[in-house]
């Protein structure tokens, strides 16, 4: 696959005009009385002045502002850059949030693409603040250029990022590293999304797991089509049977001695969806490259944990399928077997995913960890309730919860949905145990009510903690670049995984 250069981060106590680099990035807030800078690191006349000019100059502080201007007299740096932080509120203690600063960071990295060396003097006297700072340059300095003939063609992100920051070197460099390990896992999967089906089908997919966990201490297990049916995984081979590339399911496995607690992840990697023999639109197909997103995110959050050496089981499952139509595809009316025995009836073919998901979550419940957790670009019905930058979580109320407080600290929008019981019965089937589709109302609900009945017991004899999360908007960007988002894949979930991980091991000691 495509592998992407990670933006070099540092940390600096010296003055943030006394750093050398090609830029010296200032942040600018929109106040109630105009914008204004915030902690410039300016001399005082400087900014008085600058003060003053900055309406005459455009510059209103507005998130994702962004405006070049000459570096004054005793700046290091050849330009100095103006970054829009938004509004911040009032009162002496008013101050940016993490994301703002995340945002900010992400959105100047990426506007400087070209540039060799970025010094960013935004608010990094505290922790989070160093944390949002490195991992928006992180995310910011992203740009996928795998496959043009002169990659030439397209600027290259920004090599180096220097954050003028208070904190000793030691807490910096703690921050530093898992802002690396993360913005290296996010834009990976963005690169993952990226790649097109001509390239990335199920037997590279596979690859690129392998390739990707080389020199981590993770085990990876790839099942192909003939094991795949040995074992009865009917949901991910009736999905694939209509493809000429067979189907997968990966397994990468961090297992760290001293883990007290033990995380499944399982997520759709539907490389190309078609629909199958229920054929969507064509305008619907343009972007179903990204229907492997959940895959690709939580194999890569996998690898942050790995990278990060959290004293935390992770079990990671990628089931992985082209949804093709052909003389071979699966049928709306056939009956397909589950892993486990459950049986389903096929009404609509291009409601594979679930499908997929139904192996996976039903293979990881054999192992009873604590937690599973999925992901997967489940259902356009996220979109019409959600919009395409706010993801869904639904399942048990505790870890639905615990989700969205992990999202909420990572920076992630995650929004809390519940799976009403009255839409299980929509779900019957005649002839097998249950339908694959069911109550359009609420199509993003009904797809989470299918997907729970896959959940295991737990050995208490209880249903395993469980959670799903739906990222079909959010996963990929059809519109303009914005903060540290790129166009196309976003690498959505990834953090949140991650800071969930966190939270495991930080309750397991």
């Amino acid at each position: 696959m495509a592998l992407n250069s990670v933006v070099s981060l540092a940390a600096s106590n010296s003055p943030a005009g006394s750093i050398e680099g090609d830029a010296l990035v200032i942040g600018v807030v929109k106040g109630s009385d105009g914008p204004a800078l915030l902690d410039s690191p300016l001399a005082a006349e400087e900014t008085a002045a600058l003060n003053e000019s900055l309406s005459s100059l455009g510059v209103t502080g507005n998130a994702d502002g962004f405006h070049r201007l000459p570096a004054p007299a005793g700046v290091e740096a050849k330009v100095l850059v103006l970054a829009g932080l938004g509004a911040i509120g009032t009162g002496p203690d008013a101050a940016p949030s993490p994301e703002a600063l995340r945002r900010a960071a992400g959105s100047a990295l990426r506007q400087l693409a070209g540039t060799d060396t970025v010094v960013l003097a935004l608010p990094a006297a505290e922790a989070a603040q160093l944390t949002a700072i490195a991992e928006g340059a992180a995310l910011g300095a992203y740009s996928y250029q795998a496959r043009r003939s002169d990659p030439a063609a397209l600027k290259s992100p920004v090599q180096k990022a220097v954050i003028a920051t208070s904190l000793n070197s030691r807490a910096a460099k703690t921050i530093l590293n898992r802002s690396t390990a993360v913005g290296k896992a996010v834009n990976a999967t963005r690169s993952l999304v990226n790649e097109p089906p001509s390239h990335l089908f199920p037997e590279t997919f596979a690859e690129a797991a392998k390739d990707l966990a080389k020199g981590l201490p993770v085990k990876v297990t790839v099942w192909d089509e003939k094991k795949l049916e040995k074992e009865g995984f009917g949901g991910i081979l009736g999905v694939g049977k209509g493809s000429s590339r067979a189907p997968r399911l990966v397994k990468v496995e961090y297992a760290p001695a001293r883990a007290k607690k033990h995380m499944a992840l399982v997520g759709k990697g539907i490389t190309f969806d078609t629909g199958g023999i229920s054929l969507k639109p064509a305008a619907s197909m343009m972007t179903m490259k990204c229907d492997m997103g959940g895959a690709a995110a939580i194999l890569n959050a996998t690898l942050a944990v790995a990278e990060l050496g959290l004293p935390v089981k992770v079990t990671a499952w990628l089931c992985i399928a082209e949804n093709m139509p052909s003389a071979t595809a699966t049928r709306p009316s056939d009956v397909i077997t589950i892993f486990g025995g459950k049986t389903v009836e096929v009404l609509n073919t291009d409601a594979e995913g679930r499908l997929v998901m139904a192996d996976g979550l039903a293979v990881a419940s054999t192992e009873h960890p604590d937690v599973i957790l999925d992901v997967a670009t489940l259902t356009g019905a996220q979109m019409v309730a959600l919009g395409n930058r706010v993801s869904a979580v639904m399942g048990d109320e505790q870890t639905s919860n615990a989700v969205k407080a992990a999202a909420d600290k990572a920076g992630e929008l995650f929004w809390t949905m519940p799976i009403p019981e009255e839409l299980r019965p929509s779900l019957d089937s005649p002839v097998a145990d249950l339908a694959n589709i069911g109550e359009k109302a609420g199509g993003m609900m009904t797809a989470a009510a299918f997907l729970n009945e896959f959940v295991g017991q737990a050995k208490s004899g209880e249903q395993i903690p469980w959670a799903h999360l739906d990222i079909a908007g959010p996963a990929f960007n059809e519109s303009a670049p914005y903060g540290y988002t790129p166009k196309q894949g976003t690498g959505v979930s990834v953090r949140t995984l991650v800071s969930y991980a966190e939270g495991l091991a930080a309750g397991a000691k």
